[in-house]
């Protein structure tokens, strides 16, 4: 199965995850802390500090959109594709609203510091 690191606010892992559903290839998400220098343990296991990343199954990094489509250009889309990709343009009104920031705003509130 493949593995993403990466993180939610990011809009490049967004893409990819999109791309991921497009071709109904499942994955593991894997959560990045929010800051490259903080990212020491994902240093350490990839040798890079930077999101999105996929691993494949065989142990191959992809580092950034470019480099992950282009892996993924060899996978075959499923029949629904083009429909996740209408919905996806539908909900872009959602998006440029931050509905989705302003429905987090809702949860418990974070504190402003830096952690």
């Amino acid at each position: 199965m493949l593995t993403l690191y990466q993180a939610e606010w990011c809009p490049f892992s967004s893409a990819v995850r999109e791309r991921l559903t497009e071709l109904g290839i499942d994955f593991v998400a894997r959560q990045v802390a929010p800051w490259p220098e903080q990212r020491s343990q994902l240093l350490a296991r990839t040798g890079t500090d930077q999101i999105p990343l996929l691993e494949t199954d065989d142990g191959e990094f992809y580092e950034g959109t470019r480099a992950i489509f282009a892996y993924l250009e060899s996978f075959e889309p499923t029949p629904y594709a083009a429909g996740h990709r209408r919905r996806y343009h539908e909900h872009r009104p959602a998006r440029q609203s931050d509905a989705s920031g302003v429905i987090l705003e809702r949860a418990t509130p974070m504190s402003g510091a830096r952690t």
